[in-house]
C-alpha cells in the first residue's frame, strides 16, 4: 500500500465502513457527474436577474468545492454540495425579478443565512431537530427523495413532459435525448445484474459517447481555447447591501432562504444516510453536526463570492449506490469541481440525457428503506405517505417534510400519543403551519 493510500485509509476509516480507496474515488466521480449540470445551470438562473454569469460560474465551482471538502474531512460523509436548485430560482426569479429587489440584497439574504446556520449548528439545534423526525419518516424520506430523483432524470430526458390536460405526460420515446437515457438506463441495468462495478458510472459515460451522432451531446459547444482560463470573481466577489440587513423584507427573504435549506438539507442527508447504511441503531446520523457545518460554511462562502445558496445534493445518492461510503467520496468530488474550473468546457459536454439513467437507477435504490415500514401503524404510515407522494409531486423535499411532520403530530395527539411527541417536533409542526399560513 502506498503512502497516500495509507494515509487515506486511516483518515477515512475506509476498512472501517468495508469500501477502498478505488471505490470511493469511482463514487466520488459518479456523484460530480450527476451534480456537474450545476455549473452551467446556476449561472443562467443568476445571470437571468442581472449577475456576471462568467463569475457566477467560478463562484459556483469554488463554493462547491469548499464545502465537499469541508464535508470530507469534519464530517467524513458521501455527500457533495453545491448551490441548490429551486434555491437558485427563489433567488433570481422571486426575490430579484418578482420582488424587485437587487441581486446584492438578495447574496445579503444568503449570507445572513449561511451565519444563522452557522449558530444553530453550534448550538446543536439542527441536530436535534434531525434527531425529532420519527424513523419511519426518515424511511419515507429516502424513499420520497428516490421518486423525485428518479422523476428529475425522466424530465431531463424529455421522457415525462409537461401536458397541459393532465399536467404531466409521456413525451415521445423517439426522440433522441429519450432514446440516449433509455439505452443507458438498460445498459446500467445490465451492468448491475451482472455485478459490474462502476454500473453507473460506465452507464453515463456510454450515454455521452451515445449522444454524439445522436446529436445530444453537443461537440459543437466545445471551444478548446477556452480551457485553462478561469472566469474573475470581481463582479459578484463581496457585492453585499447592507444597508438593509434591518428591514422587513429582508426578514422574510431570509426566513424563506432558512426553511427552504434546512429542510432540503435534512431531507438529503437522511436520503443519503439511511441508504449508505449510517445510521445508528435510533436513527441517528453521528456526523449530523459537522454535515450541517459544512453546509452553512459553503453557503457563507458562496455568498461571499457571488452565488445562492449551498446546500447538499441529493444526487450524491448516486455515488452512494456507486459505494461511496465515507468523505473520501466527497473529496473526490471536491476536487473534480476545483479541476471544473479549468476544463469547463469538457465537463459542460455531459448532457442531461446522459445523466438520466443514473437519477432514475438511483431512484430506484432509494426505495429499498420504505420495505421496512410498518403500514398497520396509520399515526406514522399516513405522514410517510404523504411525504413519499408529496416530495416529487411538489417539487420540493421540503415541502414534503413539513407536510409529513405536521399529519404525524395531529395524528398523535388525535389518538392519544400526545406526550410520546418531542417539543421539538411541536415546535417544528407550529413553524411550518405559521410558513404555510403566510403564503
Amino acid at each position: 500500500m502506498t503512502q497516500t493510500a495509507s494515509f487515506l485509509e486511516r483518515r477515512f476509516r475506509l476498512h472501517q465502513s468495508g469500501t477502498t480507496v478505488r471505490t470511493e474515488i469511482s463514487a466520488g466521480l459518479t456523484t460530480f457527474m450527476t451534480m456537474a449540470y450545476i455549473l452551467a445551470v446556476n449561472p443562467q438562473i443568476l445571470g437571468a436577474c442581472g449577475m456576471d454569469a462568467a463569475a457566477v460560474f467560478t463562484a459556483t465551482a469554488i463554493s462547491s468545492a469548499i464545502a465537499c471538502i469541508i464535508m470530507a474531512f469534519i464530517a467524513n460523509l458521501p455527500v457533495g454540495l453545491a448551490p441548490g436548485m429551486g434555491l437558485n430560482a427563489f433567488f433570481a426569479y422571486t426575490v430579484v425579478l418578482g420582488m424587485g429587489h437587487s441581486w446584492q440584497f438578495a447574496l445579503t439574504a444568503v449570507f445572513i443565512e449561511g451565519l444563522i446556520f452557522i449558530v444553530l449548528t453550534m448550538t446543536n439545534f439542527r441536530e436535534a431537530m434531525l434527531n425529532s423526525i420519527p424513523m419511519p419518516l426518515k424511511q419515507a424520506i429516502s424513499a420520497g427523495i428516490g421518486l423525485f430523483i428518479a422523476f428529475i432524470g425522466l424530465q431531463n430526458a424529455g421522457i415525462v413532459v409537461r401536458n397541459d390536460a393532465v399536467l404531466l405526460g409521456l413525451g415521445s420515446l423517439a426522440t433522441p435525448g429519450a432514446l440516449v437515457a433509455i439505452i443507458g438506463t438498460l445498459l446500467i441495468g445490465a451492468l448491475l445484474a451482472r455485478r459490474v462495478k462502476g454500473a453507473l458510472l460506465i452507464g453515463m459515460l456510454a450515454a455521452t459517447l451515445l449522444g454524439i451522432p445522436l446529436g445530444v451531446t453537443n461537440l459543437a459547444e466545445f471551444n478548446a481555447g477556452h480551457l485553462f482560463n478561469i472566469p474573475s470573481l470581481a463582479p459578484t466577489f463581496l457585492q453585499f447591501e447592507l444597508h438593509n440587513i434591518l428591514t422587513m423584507d429582508m426578514l422574510v427573504v431570509v426566513f424563506t432562504f432558512l426553511f427552504m435549506d434546512m429542510f432540503d438539507t435534512v431531507g438529503t442527508l437522511v436520503g443519503v444516510a439511511t441508504k449508505a447504511d449510517l445510521l445508528d441503531k435510533d436513527g441517528r446520523l453521528p456526523a449530523a453536526r459537522p454535515a450541517f457545518l459544512a453546509d452553512a460554511i459553503g453557503t457563507s462562502v458562496g455568498a461571499m463570492l457571488g452565488t445562492s445558496t449551498v446546500t447538499s445534493f441529493v444526487e450524491s445518492s448516486a455515488g452512494v449506490a456507486a459505494g461511496g461510503r465515507t468523505g473520501l467520496t466527497a473529496l473526490a468530488t471536491g476536487l473534480l469541481f476545483l479541476a471544473a474550473l479549468f476544463l469547463a468546457p469538457i465537463f459542460l459536454l455531459i448532457p442531461p440525457a446522459a445523466t438520466a439513467p443514473a437519477l432514475i437507477i438511483v431512484g430506484l435504490f432509494m426505495m429499498s428503506p420504505i420495505k421496512n415500514l410498518d403500514y398497520d401503524k396509520y399515526v406514522t404510515s399516513i405522514p410517510a405517505f404523504l411525504i413519499l407522494i408529496l416530495i416529487p409531486l411538489t417539487y420540493s423535499i421540503a415541502t414534503g417534510i413539513a407536510i409529513g411532520i405536521m399529519a404525524y403530530v395531529i395524528l398523535s395527539v388525535l389518538t392519544g400519543r400526545a406526550k410520546e411527541i418531542p417539543r421539538l417536533t411541536y415546535v417544528l409542526a407550529i413553524l411550518f403551519a405559521v410558513k404555510f399560513a403566510l403564503q
